[in-house]
């Protein structure tokens, strides 16, 4: 077997984990823009469903779904009653809510990790990885790296969460475990915020 179609055979043998990782880095990519919007688009929503538009805060909730994460539409929409539009607009403010801590820790990845040694200006004595800029600043990146992989995990959740919520609007079977941890989340991140603040 030459080199050439050896190279190939591991080029082909590559191709299903490629695949696998840029599907991956998608949902990451379009889970974060979703979590991102959901908070927006759930207040503009609730606010439609206040003045009697519920069928535009369904349009919102089915544009976020398709759009942002490319999911295709119900094939078979039905029409959602005020009560089911008025419970799906609270539920997605308490999700966007939620969302927010992890897309905080993503800005801080960039800020404390990424970016640490341009906007801490040091002495670095005391710093993680101190005293030298430069052991401070790989040492705040490597420890945010795993906790914005925890936080991007997180907004994967709620995205593939909230887009079963919408589904159900329209008359997708909605699973017995959905709202049970859409309430986790919401607490987990509540108790969250509160740690982080006391710590301050």
């Amino acid at each position: 077997m030459s080199v050439v179609s050896k190279s190939r055979s591991a080029a082909v043998r590559e191709t299903p984990a490629r695949g696998r990782v840029r599907r991956l880095a998608s949902l990451t990519g379009r889970s974060l823009a979703y979590g991102a919007l959901l908070l927006p688009v759930a207040l503009a929503a609730l606010a439609a469903v206040l003045v009697g538009r519920s069928h535009t805060a369904v349009a919102m909730w089915r544009a976020l779904r398709t759009r942002v994460l490319g999911l295709p539409p119900v094939e078979a929409p039905r029409r959602a009653g005020l009560l089911a539009v008025a419970g799906h607009g609270v539920l997605s403010v308490l999700l966007g809510v939620a969302a927010l801590p992890p897309l905080g820790v993503q800005l801080l990845l960039v800020l404390r990790g990424a970016l640490y040694g341009l906007v801490v200006p040091g002495p670095y004595d005391t710093a993680w990885g101190g005293p030298t800029r430069v052991g401070a600043w790989v040492v705040h990146f490597l420890v945010g790296v795993p906790i914005a992989a925890a936080g991007l995990a997180l907004l994967i959740a709620v995205a593939a969460l909230h887009q079963r919520f919408t589904a159900a609007l329209d008359g997708e079977r909605l699973p017995r475990w959905a709202v049970p941890s859409a309430l986790v989340i919401c607490a987990a991140m509540g108790l969250f915020v509160v740690a982080w603040l006391r710590q301050i």
